[in-house]
């Protein structure tokens, strides 16, 4: 599927894009995946061969291959970005490390049982991706010290070597759907990791360290054997034969995406229909219980019901119709800014604009909170904004429930989240011109630089937040 394409076409259809931003899994999965924002296009092995892609900076091939081309190695000089991913692959070569200049490497969807090891060998790799192996071996070697961003979901691993705490650049490593029952103690020392994905692993508990590392800002842990299930009442139930869909949206990693509309009451509704997999930040039911549990508020699209009676089993949600003066607020990370949202150059809000968004999410994110839920995407990417100023938060995919009596860990996780926070008021002040705000830009200057401090315990809670915010309205 070209998701170039289809990131063109669907943006230029409002309600199309209000829908993937709520229907998590979707857009951070296809539409905005890292390759359709850096223009990574799909070559061809005979294009290769021929020696057409002399001089190319990146090489996307996904053509079966079960043995890796050697005329890779003639773009050595130039190569910057490989993708391999959607092969038969088994291992690498072991000169590997002749592609001196190779910065991005992702290799998903083959046949991988090892980590290989000759990924040290490219002393400037600095993102890799094996997700979708059937990896079970990481070896001390293969983990290249330079990385920022590793991504090994969904395979069997069941330890890390203790040399991944070496790997003091990283940033954002995804481990969703593995068998994980500890994270190494070394991990610590990665005091740079802000976006960590554990869920649907097989750990047995958060470790206190973990909840205390100084840039960590989103979290993703259900699905493991210590996670709890939410108490919350189940949503009404809407049987699938009242629901007349009238056209696909897309489709993601976690679910496919219609427009549909209940029989009884002729309503436009948005649906979402769970496939079941494993997506980068968790199962898709668990998904479902924190969206489910987040109940009602004014920054939170509404939830209909869920499915039932669906002639596959599958599960899913029906939600409100968002109206289309809706946009979205920002873009996921790129390879270059790893973990932080980008924006669209002419993008620009007013003081009264920023204030409005900002409240509208401490207020959300209280409210999540109050009821043990982590949402674990906190971006700006994930909510969307009228002109106005209203916003709504979205995508619960890589959500986490837990137990908000535990007083320790709902302390921690609140002020994880609360960097998230920060990181998103950080983006908001970028996006408002100062001189026209310079009382308010100072004191969320203030607030922004609190809710990032390295002391997690030193961070505000978000009652407090929005007792600030609130203050400015």
């Amino acid at each position: 599927m070209d998701t170039a394409n289809i990131n063109t076409n669907l943006l230029k259809q409002g309600t199309s894009r209000v829908f993937l931003q709520f229907l998590g899994g979707f857009r951070q999965h296809l539409i905005y995946s890292p390759f359709a924002n850096q223009g990574v296009i799909m070559h061809t092995l005979l294009q290769l061969r021929s020696g057409a892609l002399q001089g190319a900076t990146s090489l996307k091939l996904s053509e079966g291959l079960n043995v890796f081309p050697i005329e890779i190695f003639d773009l050595a000089d130039m190569l910057e970005v490989l993708d391999l991913s959607g092969n038969m692959l088994r291992e690498l070569p072991q000169d590997f490390g002749r592609l001196w200049k190779l910065r991005i490497f992702f290799c998903s969807d083959n046949l991988f049982t090892v980590l290989p090891e000759v990924l040290a060998d490219c002393k400037q790799l600095d993102i890799v991706g094996f997700k979708a192996n059937t990896i079970t071996t990481v070896p001390a070697k293969s983990l290249n010290t330079n990385i920022r961003w590793l991504i090994l979901t969904n395979n069997n691993i069941e330890v890390l070597p203790d040399e991944i705490g070496e790997c003091a650049r990283l940033q954002k490593l995804m481990l969703a759907g593995n068998k994980l029952r500890s994270l190494p103690d070394s991990l610590r020392n990665c005091r740079n990791l802000s976006l960590l994905r554990i869920a649907a692993n097989r750990l047995t508990a958060l470790p206190d360290w973990l909840l205390h590392m100084p840039r960590l800002s989103w979290l993703a842990f259900s699905g493991n054997e210590f996670s709890v299930t939410s108490s919350s009442d189940e949503a009404q139930v809407v049987d699938w034969s009242t629901i007349n869909t009238t056209e696909v949206l897309g489709e993601g990693a976690s679910g496919i995406i219609y427009k549909g509309v209940l029989a009884n009451e002729q309503k436009e509704v948005a649906v979402k229909v769970f496939k079941g997999a494993v997506t980068s930040d968790g199962l898709p039911k668990d998904e479902l219980q924190a969206f489910i549990a987040a109940g009602t508020h004014k920054g939170l699209v509404r939830i209909l019901g869920q499915i039932a009676g669906h002639p596959n089993g599958r599960k899913g949600v029906v939600m409100e119709l968002i109206d289309k003066t809706y946009y979205n607020l920002g873009l996921p990370p790129t390879f270059d800014t790893c973990t932080r949202d980008v924006f669209d150059n002419d993008m620009q809000l007013s003081a009264r604009q920023v204030v409005r968004i900002a409240g509208t999410m401490a207020s959300v994110a209280r409210h999540l909170h109050s009821r043990g839920i982590m949402h674990g995407d906190f971006y700006a990417h994930n909510i969307l904004i009228d002109s106005q100023g209203n916003a709504l938060l979205g995508d619960f995919g890589a959500a986490s429930v837990y137990d908000p009596t535990n007083t320790h860990l709902a302390f921690a996780l609140e002020r994880i989240e609360v960097s998230a926070f920060g990181c998103l008021l950080d983006d908001l002040l970028q996006l408002c011109p100062q001189e026209h705000h310079t009382n308010i830009a100072e004191q969320l200057s203030n607030l922004r630089d609190a809710c990032m401090a390295e002391d997690v315990n030193s961070r505000p809670s978000f009652e407090y937040v929005c007792s600030i915010i609130d203050g400015l309205l």
